[in-house]
């Protein structure tokens, strides 16, 4: 149990209850156990996830790009390989496109892994499992505080715990338990349709190793792209109602058919090509996401970077970051209080400015101004960097703001529109010929 008030740091014969086996829940869990190991201590780590992830019967409607510093905190915090044997593609840049122009976007030696989200999970769950920690395939259907602990009531039974950890991501049954009992309140989302396509061997391997982002005029879609992975090509947009018709349209752009080989021949389609899945990512932050006895990690706390991106990484490093706590100091309102919302700055603090860059972008690609900054970028060395950043999340919204408002890049955008007023700019007409 904890210590002598019961809320101090985790000791021996210690329990913890995390729902959810995402990578938020596994990070946490693995990480309790390394310190139990390492420190001569010994907890009983129990998750509880419904899917099954093995053979494929569940899936996560997450693109499945991992990105740095993701390999570093498997390794060196969990002790974990980094699975290259599951990475389909090794994405090396990204293609930013407005309606009538694009931009290539990479930095040397800074690459991103495309998996298939569902063997990630099924890899991270059996690294749980080898570490010690015990997997009830269940749901949780009810919680209760008791004095001196937590019961959770799942679909195989009661389980009994000193804390209780929600990974649950966007589930809205488990954020509904947590919010009738203690008064949490989920993170806003943002819905998504996701959908693959297999354009043959051949396309494939002309199509390269770059992700294709998109910032369309349409009002519905925020965002679209598309990713290759190894034999096919994972398509997603999001926007506030999109849904698989929207999906349609999206693949009726014209900057999308440029980009997507074959897709004409609807002969060359597999069977399970373009069918739609839905999902939906957090684009703020929880609030009531800790108490005496519980805490929320990954998306379900909106611990995320803003806008889009890392959503893996960002849920491994606040599982790591709530079992520290929860070693060294406690499982209190109070220690989650004082030293896992700090430890977490670095994700709450960029916030605001990736929320200001969702909506710029949406705002100046609706009024067809993303075009100018897109020619600007080809330019001016600061703005390429500010734009790179933005649609790798490879740094934080601050350092993106920084560098995209700077004396230089704002001299870079000012002269494109008045390239584009003069005619230097190409045509609308040998753009769409490129």
């Amino acid at each position: 149990m904890a210590s002598a008030t019961g809320m101090g740091p985790l000791d021996s014969g210690g329990r913890v209850i995390i729902i959810g086996g995402g990578p938020a829940g596994v990070a946490c869990a693995i990480a309790l156990q390394r310190c139990a190991l390492r420190e001569g201590r010994r907890f009983t780590v129990t998750i509880l996830e419904g899917k099954e992830f093995v053979g494929e019967r569940h899936h996560n409607q997450c693109a499945g790009v991992l990105s740095p510093p993701l390999a570093g905190l498997l390794e060196a915090d969990l002790g974990i390989p980094f699975p290259d044997h599951l990475v389909r593609t090794v994405i090396e840049e990204y293609v930013l496109h407005a309606t009538h122009t694009s931009l290539a976007l990479g930095r040397k030696g800074v690459t991103s892994h495309a998996v298939r989200r569902v063997q990630f999970d099924a890899f991270m769950l059996e690294q749980a499992r080898e570490s010690g920690v015990s997997l009830i395939p269940a749901r949780a259907v009810d919680l209760e505080f008791l004095q001196g602990g937590v019961v959770v009531y799942t679909e195989a039974g009661p389980v009994e715990a000193d804390v209780v950890v929600g990974a649950f991501g966007m589930d809205e049954g488990a954020a509904a338990i947590f919010q009738r009992v203690c008064g949490y309140r989920p993170p806003q989302a943002l819905p998504s349709v996701v959908t693959k396509y297999h354009p043959g061997d051949r396309a494939m391997e002309t199509f390269g190793v770059r992700i294709h982002a998109f910032l369309p005029k349409e009002k519905r879609i925020e965002f679209g792209a598309v990713t290759p992975k190894g034999n096919h090509l994972t398509i997603n947009i999001a926007g506030p109602s999109v849904d698989s018709a929207v999906l349609q349209d999206f693949l009726q752009f014209s900057e999308v058919r440029r980009v997507l080989p074959n897709l004409e021949q609807a002969g060359l389609l597999d069977a399970n090509d373009l069918r739609c899945f839905k999902g939906r990512f957090p684009v703020s932050l929880a609030k009531g996401t800790f108490g005496d006895r519980w805490v929320m990690i990954g998306d379900a706390a909106g611990l995320v970077r803003a806008f889009k991106g890392k959503g893996v990484t960002s849920a491994v490093q606040t599982g790591i970051r709530a079992a520290e706590t929860m070693l060294r100091v406690g499982i209190s309102a109070q220690a989650f209080r004082h030293h896992y919302l700090p430890a977490n700055r670095d994700l709450i603090r960029d916030i605001p400015y990736g929320r200001a860059m969702r909506l710029s972008a949406i705002g100046l690609a609706r009024m067809g101004v993303f075009e100018v900054i897109l020619e600007a970028g080809k330019r001016e060395p600061r703005l390429y960097e500010a734009l790179f950043e933005a649609v790798s999340a490879n740094g934080p919204y601050r350092r993106v703001w920084a560098n995209g408002l700077s004396l230089r890049s704002l001299v870079a955008i000012a002269r494109s529109v008045l390239a584009t007023r003069r005619g230097a700019v190409p045509t609308t007409a040998e753009l769409r010929d490129r």
